[in-house]
């Protein structure tokens, strides 16, 4: 009888230390449990008016996952793994064709997932953060201060997820830039960084024209323009890729100034995707350490009380590290780069004071300070020609100015009053209302083509190029074709 206690008395020992390993080994474990999108009638409403946004950003989860991968894993020849190969297969296939549904990135990172579930996490509920801003400002049965009162609905609830959620203060860049294992990746990987970079420039440079868009076409419109903006980045890579990373005011100060702790999230949401990319790239935190050295550099991106800027140096660092061109240029509007006219081009503030912008301005009588010399004038000219050129080359001011009988008739009379030398050249041909004369039905009227000219040999026929947000790709059957 002694003896059956003994046994009974160690089975239960060993039962007791057994469930006491195993809850030590499910602490120690990252938990699965994830927070789904916030309800409501507005998810998925970008998806579905603008698959070419949309879609791309199903490629973006998988270009993130396949490097964290592959800067894990360490394939031979990583350089041409990651520069030649994967970037290859991203910028003219996946980018192209993008999957129709979000990818599951742990099957694509099952390796870096296994390293650092928390971070994966973290970056998916950013991401649907993202997404479901998206989705706000591409639904139209919204007025603009309901979608307002709703993205900060959407911001208090991603913040409720504390085991999840970037800080809403902006964090320091030396976290990114300064630490030991700092800027690896970026100067041995300097083509899928600068991929990466247009990612994310792309990602939080969609809100401008979705802000600034009135109607749906307008907001179609500008949302093409800044997709094929993306994609004249990947030309002659690196060179037009943005230099530093792009930063939220930066880049969407509409949405900046509306809502600056979803901007403040994004950015710290970034320099993440940077920290992590070092510390798996670099050298000097050894692979037993990376797990430690990524989840440290989490719990400091979502620490509110060390190592943060005021908003006002946040908002100012863009100027400070060399502003919008070095960032990638604007998603909307003109292009930063002006033309050069040489030792002789007039200054441009000798326009100054003039109010642009003034309804009903009438260019036609305006004439140049009488001491302007003949090349100036001539400088002048092609600087006005060149100016008018890219604002017809972008679709959303295209379509603002073909609906404004005004603003055509002040540049059917300024063009009349150029030299005919070289306006062939420069001069698109332009369309203006049938029913100009009703304004109140000007962006309904429709179109009738109108030759503008000066008053010499007529111009040659200049069709406005036609941007392609997704080269390559059949647009008619854009929800059929690309990967499940």
């Amino acid at each position: 009888m002694e003896a059956y206690r003994t046994m009974k008395a160690i089975r239960v020992a060993l039962v007791i230390a057994g469930l006491a390993t195993i809850t030590g080994s499910l602490t120690a474990q990252d938990q699965r449990n994830e927070q789904f999108y916030y309800p409501g009638s507005f998810n998925w409403q970008f998806l579905s008016k603008y698959p070419e946004g949309g879609r791309l950003f199903n490629a973006f989860d998988y270009g993130h996952a396949v490097l964290y991968e592959k800067l894990y894993t360490r394939p031979r020849d990583l350089v041409g793994e990651l520069e030649t190969r994967q970037y290859n297969y991203l910028t003219t296939d996946l980018l192209v064709r993008p999957p129709r549904f979000a990818v599951a990135e742990e099957t694509i990172e099952p390796a870096y997932a296994k390293l650092a579930w928390r971070a994966k996490l973290m970056f998916d509920w950013a991401h649907v953060l993202h997404r479901q801003i998206y989705d706000v400002y591409a639904d139209d049965r919204m007025t603009r201060a309901a979608q307002d009162a709703r993205i900060e609905q959407l911001t208090d609830y991603y913040l409720s997820n504390h085991r999840l959620a970037f800080a809403a203060a902006p964090k320091s860049m030396s976290l990114m830039d300064d630490q030991y294992y700092s800027q690896v990746f970026r100067r041995e990987y300097p083509k899928f960084n600068g991929l990466i970079w247009a990612y994310h420039w792309l990602q939080v440079g969609l809100y401008e024209p979705l802000i600034l868009g009135t109607t749906m076409g307008e907001k179609k419109a500008g949302v093409q323009t800044t997709i094929a903006r993306f994609w004249t980045m990947l030309k002659d890579a690196p060179a037009r890729f943005p230099k530093v990373m792009p930063m939220t005011p930066v880049i969407a100060p509409l949405f900046t100034a509306a809502h600056p702790r979803a901007a403040i999230i994004f950015d710290n949401l970034h320099m993440t995707h940077d920290i992590i990319s070092d510390i798996l790239a670099s050298d000097t935190v050894p692979a037993g350490r990376k797990r430690a050295v990524i989840y440290a550099a989490l719990d400091e991106m979502q620490d509110t009380t060390r190592n943060v800027m005021s908003q006002d140096e946040w908002q100012n660092m863009g100027e400070m590290m060399g502003g919008i061109g070095i960032m990638g240029g604007p998603a909307t509007g003109l292009l930063p780069e002006v033309p050069t006219f040489g030792a002789e081009a007039p200054a441009m503030g000798g326009m100054a004071g003039m109010e642009h912008g003034a309804p009903g301005h009438d260019m036609s009588g305006m004439a140049m300070p009488a001491m302007m010399g003949d090349s100036a004038m001539q400088a002048h000219q092609q600087m006005m020609m060149e100016m008018h050129r890219r604002m017809m080359a972008d679709p959303v001011m295209h379509q603002r100015m073909m609906a404004d009988t005004a603003m055509m008739r002040m540049m059917e009379a300024m063009m009349v009053d150029m030299p005919p030398s070289g306006m062939h050249r420069t001069m698109p041909e332009v369309s203006l209302p049938a029913d100009s004369a009703s304004a109140g039905h000007r962006h309904h009227a429709p179109m009738t083509p109108v030759k503008i000219h000066p008053r010499s040999s007529p111009p040659k026929r200049t069709n406005l190029p036609v941007t392609d947000s997704m080269p390559g790709m059949d647009h008619n059957r854009a929800t059929e074709t690309g990967r499940p």
